[in-house]
């Protein structure tokens, strides 16, 4: 398969899953459409940040994700009645694809992505037209109140409460690991409002305003100096009951359709072969030991081949879930590969920077580069990318739970073929 993108999006699957990888004129026409939107008028000044390495304020975030409401591309996987783009599986792939390549920040994916089309979906009238707005100009972040302290992987087994009090919902509990609370103006939280014998049942998704008196956000600050995560309490806090999404109870179901979207989400296929690709360029001007550069070294080039290789059977996994095969298991097999490729990325580039890799900077800073300026100028964001992609086989749900419903999935198609 080529990087080109005319060539990396399917036409169609048909019956015998039989995948064209060609463009029709139209698609062809988009694709460059897009190309040319992030080079005339996209924020440039953004991208000159994400090329230097510096870590994006939420101010140039808010930037990013308005240029591109400007053109009405921010609400990816919102129907148009919405405010989405309508776009079909290829076309979102293109535009995915095309903002990795061009090197522009992600969506930031709690409101758009995860949040977005569950309020579209699940979401009343009146939520829709609070919320959805709001989202889609920015004028409002969200943040995802999934994980507590002792119900991370196991996320049935959460214990935050809410109770019925009037007109308002009393939330006690806490969350933890919590993605951007401290830039966050409103959360969707997975609570109890009644404990039943399976531990599913039982759970809400509601939403909270972050100004709520007795909602408290602690900064966990990562090895590197980074403020991403963030533990959040909930002592007594009142919302209003209209502020839950759908029934009382059947948060699961609401979380299990959102949790679908995050693991396909964190594909980033064109963000994934631009780094190949620049790990190729910049291996091949670093000596080696028994070849003349990174590049040629036996064991190294091995690597990066098998993750090329494994980039592009994962591009074709993406492919069938956007045009359909959405199975729990086939997006849990497909989260598994994605972020272990991630990391396996990640790894290479260390193993580029060789000691520069101990080196760390305050890159909210301009003049972070000055602050270690013999030091290969890959070395610290990369870093800094691999020890944020630890994470990556953990959040949306751990490698080992993604292996269980895999093996579930396994299991049921036996039995029934004995």
């Amino acid at each position: 398969m080529s990087a080109n993108v005319a060539v990396d999006a399917p036409r169609h699957v048909d019956d015998a899953t039989a995948m064209d990888l060609s463009l029709s004129p139209a698609e062809q026409a988009f694709a460059a459409e897009i190309r040319q939107f992030f080079k005339n008028e996209y924020p440039q000044d953004v991208l000159a940040l994400v090329r230097e390495g510096r870590k994006l304020s939420r101010e140039d975030h808010v930037r990013s994700q308005r240029a591109l409401n400007a053109k009405g591309w921010l609400g990816v996987g919102w129907p148009a009645e919405h405010g989405g783009p309508g776009w079909s599986p290829v076309e979102r792939y293109l535009f995915e694809q095309e903002l990795e390549l061009a090197g522009a920040p992600s969506i930031i994916p709690m409101a758009v992505i995860y949040i977005g089309p569950i309020i579209c979906a699940f979401g009343t009238p009146e939520q829709q037209a609070r919320w959805l707005p709001d989202i889609l100009d920015s004028r409002a972040m969200w943040a995802q109140g999934y994980s507590e302290p002792e119900s991370g992987s196991d996320l049935a087994s959460l214990g935050m409460s809410a109770v019925r009090d009037g007109e308002d919902y009393v939330l006690n509990g806490t969350k933890i690991w919590t993605s951007g609370a401290h830039w966050a103006d409103w959360i969707f939280c997975l609570v109890r409002t009644e404990k039943c014998e399976r531990k599913q049942d039982g759970i809400s998704m509601i939403c909270a305003d972050m100004r709520t008196p007795g909602i408290t956000v602690h900064p966990i600050i990562s090895i590197d100096g980074s403020h991403e995560l963030n533990r959040v309490e909930f002592d007594n806090v009142r919302v209003p009951a209209a502020n839950m999404i759908g029934e009382p109870g059947k948060g699961w179901h609401y979380a299990n359709v959102l949790l679908a979207a995050e693991r396909v989400s964190y594909a980033h296929i064109g963000r994934k072969r631009a780094d190949l690709a620049e790990l190729r360029r910049v291996a091949a001007t670093i000596a080696g030991s028994f070849a003349e550069n990174m590049a040629q070294e036996p064991l190294f080039a091995r690597r990066l081949a098998l993750a090329e290789i494994r980039l592009n059977a994962v591009e074709l996994s993406v492919l069938r879930v956007l045009c359909g095969d959405a199975a729990p298991a086939a997006v849990s097999a497909l989260k598994i590969a994605c972020t272990e490729l991630a990391q396996e990325i990640t790894e290479l580039w260390v193993e580029l920077a060789g000691r520069d890799r101990a080196v760390v900077a305050d890159r909210t800073r301009a003049d972070w580069r000055d602050m270690a300026p013999e030091v290969a100028s890959f070395a610290v964001p990369r870093t800094a990318s691999y020890l944020f992609e630890r994470a990556q086989t953990i959040y949306g749900g751990a490698t080992e739970i993604q292996k269980t419903i895999v093996w579930r999935a396994l299991d049921r198609a036996n039995a029934s073929l004995a």
